[in-house]
């Protein structure tokens, strides 16, 4: 919840290489007070079948900056090892992004949703809504 104190963030990925959701990544969440403050890891939560993480823990007051941490890796060997099955050929057995790190400002009573677009060769996100 978003007070006037604090601000909110959410999630979700989407696998951009099949146009769906990515599920069961794990996302942990970091904050910091501060540019020369230490990060503190929040807690974390991983990717629901809609690609989005719904339960990941609130910030606290006076947060300045936070961090999204994706484990994309085991995703992608997952998603490999079934394709594996069709067409073992056809598949490199390494993930390029292992993992992908998403660092931000935010601003207290504000709310951040930020997407994860994710391919096995690249990735972007943005500022959703």
């Amino acid at each position: 919840m978003t007070t006037s104190t604090t601000a909110s963030v959410s999630t979700h990925i989407l696998d951009t290489s099949v146009g769906r959701p990515a599920e069961g990544v794990a996302v942990q969440l970091a904050a910091r007070s501060g540019r020369d403050a230490d990060w503190q890891t929040l807690g974390g939560s991983a990717t629901d079948a809609d690609g989005r993480c719904k339960d990941l823990p609130a910030l606290p007051a006076g947060t300045t900056h936070v961090r999204l941490d994706f484990a994309v890796e085991p995703y992608f060997e997952n998603k490999q090892a079934d394709a594996q099955q069709d067409a073992p050929a056809n598949r490199d057995s390494d993930a390029f992004f292992p993992e992908v790190a998403i660092t931000f400002a935010v601003k207290s009573g504000e709310h951040y949703h930020v997407p994860l677009l994710l391919n096995p060769f690249g990735y972007s996100v943005y500022r959703g809504s």
